[in-house]
């Protein structure tokens, strides 16, 4: 081998070893549910059929809501604002009085709902029919919460610790969550509903989504190893925040971004493993970009060590 095509091979090699230095690394599972997906689907069908307005936000991300917009679709809060024939629920779901008012307004409805916030639903409505007081583990507000609570007379949602003190007692607690809140907080909220109240007796259904499980057990697993970790999704989505909290308690420096454009070198800085993951409602599309930019800001940080 020539003196020059040493000199080749050996200044590939050590780009390669610079590039190498900085691993980036994905989540066992991250990015859209099957649940966001049908919802998409179904809208983008709906939307080819006619015109089409959904009740609220489909899902959270802002890319998936512009898409749907270039395609015709309208987004409405209120079914007395809908200007089209046809309407349609969001995969949070909506309560049977706000799918009766759009009923009542002449509205041809059709559902994204999630199924596994269908399950929710009926597990909360068997509690409360068996005689428990109904309490939600969930943020107060949030779509879905709504959903789950707007047809009860009475209701607490019990977004953390505080949140349980401030109940009242009662013979019988009957408690599901938000199908997005991490597992681990709604089983220690329900341990200290028990523990608050011995007196009572507590029914736990687990509603949390398998997805949502699965993304929070590889995000602690992908934070545990990274010294960065970007988190990808929209920046009013419930999983991906909570996504980002959760890396935060295993990684110091975590970042929510919505898109690529939002990814900065800085950030990089001294890192050797960088981790990504994405909400649930986070196109496919998003996620690469975001990769792609961490592969090339990595290579220029690479060049310029060099």
């Amino acid at each position: 081998m020539t003196d020059t095509l040493q000199h080749r091979v050996g200044a590939t090699l050590a780009k390669r070893e610079k590039e190498d230095s900085m691993k980036i690394i994905r989540a066992e599972y991250l990015g859209m549910c099957f649940g966001v997906r049908d919802a998409i689907a179904m809208a983008r069908h709906e939307a080819a059929a006619g015109p089409l307005t959904v009740l609220g936000e489909l899902v959270h991300n802002e890319t998936v809501l512009d898409d749907l917009r270039a395609r015709g679709v309208r987004f409405e809060r209120n079914a007395g604002d809908v200007q089209t024939d046809t309407a349609m629920i969001t995969a949070h779901g909506a309560s049977e009085r706000a799918i009766g008012a759009a009923r009542a307004a002449g509205l041809r409805l059709t559902e994204a709902t999630c199924p596994l916030v269908h399950f929710a639903h009926r597990s909360l409505l068997r509690l409360v029919e068996a005689g428990y007081h109904p309490v939600v583990i969930g943020r107060p507000g949030h779509v879905e919460v709504r959903g789950l609570t707007e047809d009860l007379t009475e209701v607490d949602v019990v977004p953390d610790e505080a949140g349980i003190m401030a109940l009242q007692p009662r013979a019988a607690f009957g408690v599901v969550a938000q199908t997005t809140q991490p597992v681990d907080r709604v089983r220690r909220l329900v341990a200290l509903l028990r523990e608050f109240f011995p007196e009572s007796r507590v029914q736990f259904i687990d509603t949390v989504c398998k997805p949502t499980k699965q993304r929070q057990t590889a995000a602690v697993a992908l934070a545990q190893r990274s010294d960065v970790v970007i988190v990808v999704g929209g920046a009013n989505s419930n999983n991906t925040r909570e996504l980002a909290q959760t890396c935060g308690r295993f990684c110091d420096h975590v970042y929510h971004v919505q898109s690529a454009a939002e990814v900065c070198g800085e950030w990089l800085a001294g890192a050797t493993t960088v981790g990504l993951t994405a909400g649930t409602s986070t196109p496919d599309e998003l996620i690469d970009g975001v990769e792609a930019r961490l592969r090339e800001l990595a290579a220029e940080m690479a060049m310029a060590a060099a």
